[in-house]
């Protein structure tokens, strides 16, 4: 066993010591044999068991039963024991730049904080966010373009996290949730480069500002927020003129747009424009989930948000109108998940992580079940093959299957009976490389 764990640890070194500085994503190396007393390959179907995972540099090469899989000659061989291995988690809605909320200095932080130091967090952030097991994110938001500086940094191997869709600056109107307010006049008045967005015309122009800088998907406000100060959270903030110009500019550039969206009237106007994705959706109605499924447009609900913001209302770290904004909004989301989940809306699994601490992303798995009344495979689903649709990574992460990327993680028990184990994963692989678990190294 010693010279085993000795073999993976010089392996997983030798490739970091080839890559750093690369400009390519690091990869694995060898064959590694993955046991565990149980697959579950993200597609919805019975878990595997005994189930076996082999991967070979950066790719699965085979996946199955324990005794129809053949080990290849020479291949690492990990043992999970009584563990479940599931392709890596993805997390639709993510802000892993900068501070979280509770942070006493996230009022004055716009202001007082260096350029440089939201994304200087996100390295913290993102080491967090992998050793979760969540091996794949969607950004969607983030200033100064720091999202695509770390990206940057975990593609060439220099730090370590997950695979990241970004979108840049999130795009909404003067005054809005997209927007920071009340400061003096002049002191943080946003334009097109920072995704503060009037009309039509300038829609397109912000659009085009974000693609220019690295965005892949892009981020629109469609209605107003809980953190924001100076707006309803369920106010209607663009016209579906402006909604479909910016929608439509994405779709021609080939970017997909996520709508944040809590209002009933605002979650509409996105889906009509054509939005990919309705975030957080906590005054849906019954005509508006219908409407998401003639589109196919996803749901992200990020219910660990809800419960986050609704605890901060609770406990004093909200105030006064974003505490009560927090409080309808948890209440909305308990009854909205329903809804979608009753009438089969497409859920895709989103955390809204940097509202709750990175790395307890996991606990949206719970929520889909608790507050949603998903069954645990359709929450499992939801945070890995659903997610990868959504993102349009499809065809190379979302499931375990032959010809994909080696992301691979695994949870102590069965998930199937207590879901509350995608909480605490044991070992996680992003890319043929161990970040977690026998064998892993840092960076």
């Amino acid at each position: 066993m010693i010279q085993r764990r000795t073999a993976i640890i010089a392996l997983t070194a030798s490739l970091f010591a080839a890559t750093i500085g690369l400009a390519q994503e690091p990869k694995g190396s060898g064959t590694v044999v993955l046991r565990a007393a149980r697959v579950i390959d993200g597609r919805g179907g019975e878990p595997i068991a005994p189930g076996v995972v082999v991967v070979t540099e950066e790719k699965i090469v085979a996946v199955g039963k324990a005794d129809a899989v053949t080990i290849p000659k020479g291949a690492t061989v990990i043992d999970l024991g009584d563990a479940t291995l599931l392709p890596g988690f993805i997390d639709c809605h993510t802000h892993i730049i900068g501070r979280q909320l509770g942070d006493p200095a996230i009022e004055t932080s716009e202001v007082k904080d260096y350029d440089s130091f939201g994304a200087i967090l996100g390295v913290m952030n993102a080491r967090k966010t992998l050793m979760a097991g969540f091996t794949t994110i969607r950004n969607v938001g983030a200033g100064n373009f720091d999202d695509m500086a770390l990206r940057k940094a975990v593609n060439e191997g220099r730090i370590a996290g997950p695979r990241m869709r970004n979108a840049g600056h999130g795009i909404g109107i003067t005054g809005g949730h997209a927007d920071t307010n009340q400061f003096k006049p002049g002191l943080v008045d946003g334009t097109i480069k920072t995704g503060i967005a009037n009309g039509p015309e300038e829609c397109r122009a912000a659009v085009r500002y974000q693609v220019k800088y690295g965005a892949d998907v892009i981020k629109v406000v469609a209605t107003g927020g809980v953190l924001s100060e100076g707006d309803g959270v369920g106010t209607t903030q663009y016209t579906l003129e402006e909604m479909k110009a910016l929608v439509d500019e994405s779709k021609k550039l080939d970017r997909k747009v996520a709508a944040h969206a809590h209002g009933t009237e605002g979650i509409k106007i996105a889906i009509e424009a054509g939005v990919s994705s309705i975030e957080h959706g906590s005054f849906l109605d019954e005509e508006g989930a219908k409407l998401m499924v003639k589109k196919g447009t996803y749901m992200v609900p990020t219910l660990s948000a809800g419960e986050g913001v609704e605890k901060a209302a609770l406990t004093g770290v909200l105030k006064g109108d974003r505490a009560e904004k927090a409080k309808a909004a948890a209440n909305g989301m308990r009854k909205a998940i329903k809804l979608a989940v009753a009438n089969k809306v497409p859920i895709a699994l989103g955390t809204d992580a940097g509202v709750i601490p990175h790395g307890k992303n996991g606990r949206e798995f719970f929520l889909m079940t608790d507050w949603g009344g998903m069954a645990p495979m359709e929450a499992i689903v939801a945070g890995t093959k659903s997610a990868a649709d959504l993102l349009g990574w499809g065809e190379k992460v979302g499931t375990l299957e032959v010809g994909k990327l080696a992301d691979v993680v695994a949870v102590p028990g069965d998930p199937l009976k207590d879901i509350h184990a995608m909480e605490s994963p044991v070992f996680v692989m992003k890319n043929g490389i161990i970040y977690k678990g026998q064998g892993a190294v840092s960076p």
